[in-house]
């Protein structure tokens, strides 16, 4: 039905879905653990607080799930590449992420102040240490890391957790951190009741702000770092081979696309226009939520269109990075694939509708 160049434009489109509806629907519950700390001040706050997302956190988590099983099944080499040499990176993420059931299990289980203070903290971790590495890691998508292939195309590398702390990587995780913050004070604000939604309410400005000048800064910088291009010319529809093609470094390279398209300018444009909108709805809930949602979908395209074609580039040897047209598993794959998510896509968004209409309405303490 498609051919192989159309075929891995529309899985690299579906990559890019994956990651808006994981930082999307997850992204409010990560949110709302960095903040449990800070909007609600006693027990029974907290727990307004966390019931707002405890019925929902897991489903959101599909949604995670999917991208990774979309990066096996559609990119093979991106999934070794990342997997194996973000080893450090993604066990430090799902460390954190594992706090978040315990948590909230282990909470309710005994009434000592010092007991519950401790598990409000781990969940708090368990929503600041995913946005931020989620970021860094974004972040050296651009930077590039250390790793290459052998004539046999075996995987090697010498990426390092402390390699990929670089100043640039930390300051899109800051903008990460800044964006998750904003979307999870949107959903309390909306859901939450009280003091919770009123605090949550009043940080929707700052943490707006926050964003904004974060994602600026990040634009200005990454319009003068070194960048990739391809200089020779990559068959569309040619063997998923890293080796063949020959890259370039040039400064500002990661702005070819947005030179070559103005349009894309909608992008990074769209991403500050959600922000605002957001601080100017925060005292329409429902609204300012969804404007939030908006935020990531910006955000994740702006850093998709300017890494296309690349899926990963490499810092020592910038020829064997990973682009769209070399890194991606076979035609009949793809195709097959394909045919399955048009499938259960539909029925995973049906579903995740019909739970959240059923569990609409705000939260309230229970005595």
């Amino acid at each position: 039905m498609f051919d192989y160049e159309t075929l891995r434009l529309i899985w690299w489109a579906l990559l890019g879905i994956l990651l808006i509806g994981f930082a999307a629907m997850d992204g409010f519950d990560l949110g709302t653990a960095a903040l449990l700390p800070f909007v609600a001040r006693n027990d029974e706050e907290r727990r307004v607080a966390i019931n707002s997302i405890g019925a929902v956190w897991e489903g959101n988590q599909v949604w995670f799930i999917l991208g990774g099983g979309a990066i096996f099944a559609a990119w093979p080499p991106l999934y070794a590449a990342a997997f194996s040499g973000f080893y450090l990176a993604m066990f430090l993420i799902l460390w954190a992420l594992i706090l978040r059931p315990v948590g909230f299990k282990f909470r309710g289980k005994i009434e000592d102040p010092r007991w519950r203070s401790f598990w409000d903290w781990c969940l708090f971790v368990s929503g600041t240490v995913p946005s931020l590495v989620f970021g860094v890691a974004f972040g050296n998508l651009f930077v590039g890391v250390p790793f290459g292939f052998d004539a046999d195309l075996r995987f090697h590398s010498a990426i390092t957790l402390l390699s990929l702390l670089n100043p640039f990587a930390l300051l899109v995780g800051l903008v990460s951190l800044s964006m998750i913050v904003l979307h999870g004070a949107a959903w309390l604000s909306y859901k939450a009741t009280g003091a919770v939604a009123a605090r949550a309410r009043s940080a929707i400005p700052y943490a707006a702000g926050l964003y904004a000048i974060l994602f600026i800064a990040a634009g200005f910088w990454l319009m003068n770092l070194d960048g990739a291009r391809g200089t020779s010319v990559i068959d569309p529809s040619g063997p998923s081979n890293p080796l063949l093609k020959t890259v370039s470094i040039v400064p500002g390279g990661w702005m070819f696309n947005v030179r070559a398209h103005s349009a894309l300018w909608v992008m990074p444009l769209g991403a500050l226009a959600a922000a605002g909108l957001v601080a100017l709805l925060r005292k329409r809930p429902l609204a300012a939520f969804l404007a939030s949602a908006l935020i990531p979908l910006f955000t994740i395209a702006t850093a998709g269109t300017a890494l296309f074609p690349f899926l990963l580039f490499s810092s020592s040897a910038p020829d064997m990075s990973l682009t769209v047209w070399d890194a991606s598993s076979s035609k009949l794959t793809l195709g097959i694939m394909l045919g399955a998510v048009a499938v259960f896509l539909p029925l995973i968004i049906a579903y995740t509708g019909w739970v959240y209409r059923v569990l609409r309405g705000p939260i309230t303490p229970v005595y």
